[in-house]
């Protein structure tokens, strides 16, 4: 890819979070350029990721939550040679790591639960070395604004991100983007 993920995100704020076959026809249906998929197997990422990269899409895979894998940095590598993904995501600094190393995009996913979680956050970016951090849940601008304070890297609110008022809260809050698996929230 010839453009980096926070320009990418710039110019494509909402990001169409795919959780199941059907998210994955209704984005091929979408205006959204940047999709992170959330679902998929050993068996079907390839032509999952394939049937999203034929139509248009940047594709992030979320290689915590494939199945028939493990959370071993060999994950990112079959990522990397066995689909036309362009990045991963993950919630583990090592996997995020891997990916920038084997040049593909990386997005490092964080849930804030407390405020241990949230102290970790700051840390845990600066081994990740991530382009972009995504914090879930994402409907909370307070927290959000405070972490665009914290962290150095482009940030996106993702989870519970249900409606208008959250992609806006959200945004003016300081994120670069939104992801969201809710269809009328890629419409946006």
């Amino acid at each position: 890819m010839d453009v980096s993920l926070p320009v990418l995100l710039e110019d494509h704020p909402v990001v169409a979070s795919v959780i199941d076959d059907d998210g994955l026809r209704a984005v091929m249906d979408s205006e959204c350029k940047v999709v992170f998929l959330l679902y998929g197997s050993l068996l079907n990422l390839p032509a999952i990721v394939q049937r999203l990269k034929d139509g248009g899409k940047v594709v992030l895979v979320n290689v915590d939550l494939l199945e028939g894998f493990s959370g071993k940095d060999i994950v990112v590598q079959y990522v990397k040679e066995h689909t036309s993904a362009d990045g991963v995501l993950s919630s583990k600094a090592h996997m995020v790591r891997a990916a920038r190393e084997v040049g593909l995009f990386a997005v490092h996913r964080f849930f804030l639960i407390d405020s241990k979680s949230y102290r970790n956050l700051a840390p845990q970016v600066r081994q990740s070395k991530a382009d972009c951090v995504e914090i879930l849940p994402g409907c909370m601008p307070r927290v959000i604004s405070w972490a665009v304070q914290d962290i150095e890297v482009p940030l996106i609110a993702g989870g519970l991100v249900c409606d208008r008022e959250d992609v806006f809260a959200a945004l003016k809050a300081g994120a670069a983007a939104i992801a969201s698996s809710n269809r009328e929230v890629w419409e946006m």
